[in-house]
């Protein structure tokens, strides 16, 4: 089947609709950036918010720690990943948000009979410290929580979709995946679904040229999947 089949079946007739976490449902990454920004910087290697959201917003944690350690040309302190998580924990306690409009997508696509899941770069415990944060857990199902640190690959490989899509029952072909960068556009891409990129903050012309139709605020996806919200 071609893509732009697939494509149109998932417009039709949506099963499935995957959410990544991080800069799509909740407002965490110029949070998270600038602690490793400032954290980096201690470590001596000057790190700038921008420069931490180029270099490492994609990466698992592990590969951050691999790239920062060859830029180093040493090994970080033993406890330098802990104190990171701890210290991120933190500030998302202070001060993290739900992206706009996120929860009453949410809620607008499952009250259309559309399953949801969140299928995220980072670990389930942080995903759900975030959506607990923000009062988007109950959103989601127990078993609707889905981590790339349960698959052998991270993005941009497709692996965490075509798990949550299995966990699900859903069809790749009939499943739409939301993200905000174009690594997880890509891995998208490669499991057969539609790719969704929302652009805040991000790199749009990366997003359209990794295979994306573009949203610029959540409340517009559902009328790109051919829902009709209720009205209140």
């Amino acid at each position: 089947m071609s893509t732009s089949r697939r494509r149109k079946r998932a417009t039709q007739d949506p099963q499935l609709v995957i959410f990544d976490c991080d800069g799509v449902l909740v407002d965490s990454l110029a949070i998270a950036c600038d602690l490793l920004a400032r954290m980096l910087t201690a470590e001596g290697l000057p790190t700038t918010l921008t420069e931490a959201r180029r270099d490492y917003q994609e990466l698992l944690l592990a590969d951050v720690v691999s790239r920062v350690e060859a830029k180093l040309a040493r090994r970080l302190p033993h406890d330098w990943l802990e104190r990171y998580e701890r210290d991120r924990a933190e500030a998302f306690g202070r001060e993290l948000t739900a992206v706009e409009g996120a929860g009453e997508t949410v809620r607008g696509i499952s009250a259309a009979g559309i399953a949801v899941c969140v299928a995220s770069q980072g670990r389930l415990e942080k995903t759900r410290l975030s959506l607990g944060l923000t009062g988007l857990l109950g959103l989601f199902g127990s078993d609707a929580l889905f981590s790339a640190y349960s698959v052998p690959r991270g993005k941009p490989h497709p692996d965490v979709f075509l798990h949550a899509a299995a966990a699900m029952n859903a069809e790749p072909s009939r499943c739409v995946v939301v993200e905000d960068t174009s690594s997880g556009v890509r891995a998208a891409v490669s499991a057969g679904m539609r790719a969704v990129g929302y652009v805040a903050d991000s790199d749009e012309p990366a997003l359209r040229e990794a295979g994306a139709e573009i949203v610029r605020s959540l409340k517009d996806l559902p009328a790109l999947l051919g829902i009709v919200m209720a009205e209140r």
